[in-house]
């Protein structure tokens, strides 16, 4: 028995140890989009005539010491566990200067692709899993307790990975970073159980992305069933993501003379040189393959976000 024990007790110590040296994703911690519009921290935008609510971030995290302190508290839980954390307002600061020096530089009649403030830190930030906490405060006489609710994002594919919900037992405390910490500590174990799971799954079987190939309508008579030494363009794309795609994984939904959609596209995670590997950087793969001989194609590479990219081919 008592060996048996200590068998159960190693296997346990080994499994812990395992995890805690075990890769782990980049987090970000962010304010759900709920709590935002509750909060008053949005405003709307005229979108070719239909108003669209836009959260606010930056002045969430300015006017309201409560998001700050709620989200110092939970990144600190997730870092005693080994999780490396992104700090939301220095990102979305570090994106506020960037674009500034774009402005400057851009020519009066330059026009800007419309991206959400969410949308632009995560293609920005690189973070590999968003998670997005809110709560509100229950009051039971002079006693208070938190509803919350966590839910991980992957932010590549906007899919949700992991999730934990629940209210604390009601306090005596005013603090709503000491309340957050009381409610959120016994659930956050399996939450981060599930995000690493998750990026476990992309470390094994590659991260999702999209990749979508057009043509320029430059009347070059170039598209996709054109032959290159017998083989279809079509073809020769399909066969070098088979080759160059985590287990082969990837779906070719649609494919017509100018336009090619791969969708579920499981691309390595790290490159052959250790730095990560994201959707632009594999689609650069991609376009020097077909910029080389034979096919001599030019090909100009567009970010539609941090999961997609399109590839025209034609021009550049």
């Amino acid at each position: 028995m008592i060996n048996k024990i200590f068998l159960t007790l190693s296997f346990l110590s080994v499994s812990a140890i395992a995890f805690a040296q075990a890769k782990k994703p980049t987090l970000m911690v962010i304010p759900t989009e709920a709590w935002c519009y509750e909060n008053d921290f949005s405003y709307e935008v005229n979108n070719q005539g239909r108003k669209t609510r836009i959260t606010d971030y930056e002045k969430a995290f300015q006017e309201s010491s409560d998001l700050l302190n709620a989200t110092t508290k939970i990144g600190e839980l997730m870092a005693d566990r080994g999780f490396p954390l992104k700090d939301m307002l220095s990102s979305i600061r570090d994106i506020d200067r960037m674009e500034a020096e774009n402005e400057m530089t851009q020519s009066s009649q330059g026009s800007m692709i419309a991206e959400t403030p969410l949308e632009r830190l995560m293609t920005r930030a690189k973070a590999d899993i968003m998670v997005e906490l809110g709560w509100k405060v229950n009051s039971i006489g002079p006693k208070k307790s938190i509803t919350y609710t966590l839910r991980g994002i992957d932010a590549y594919t906007n899919k949700q990975v992991a999730a934990a919900q629940g209210t604390g037992s009601p306090s005596l405390s005013a603090e709503i970073p000491l309340l957050l910490q009381e409610a959120v500590v016994a659930n956050m174990d399996n939450f981060l159980l599930q995000l690493q799971a998750h990026f476990d799954d992309l470390v094994t079987n590659g991260r999702e992305v999209s990749i979508i190939c057009r043509i320029f309508d430059n009347g070059s008579g170039l598209n996709f069933e054109k032959e290159y030494n017998g083989d279809e363009l079509t073809d020769i794309i399909d066969n070098w993501m088979y080759d160059n795609t985590v287990n082969h994984r990837y779906s070719l939904t649609d494919a017509g003379e100018s336009k090619l959609s791969f969708e579920q596209v499981r691309i390595p995670l790290y490159r052959e040189n250790g730095r990560a590997m994201d959707t632009r950087s594999f689609a650069t793969v991609l376009r020097r393959f077909l910029s080389s001989t034979p096919y001599n194609i030019p090909v100009k590479v567009i970010t539609k976000g941090l999961g997609r990219v399109e590839l025209i081919l034609g021009e550049k």
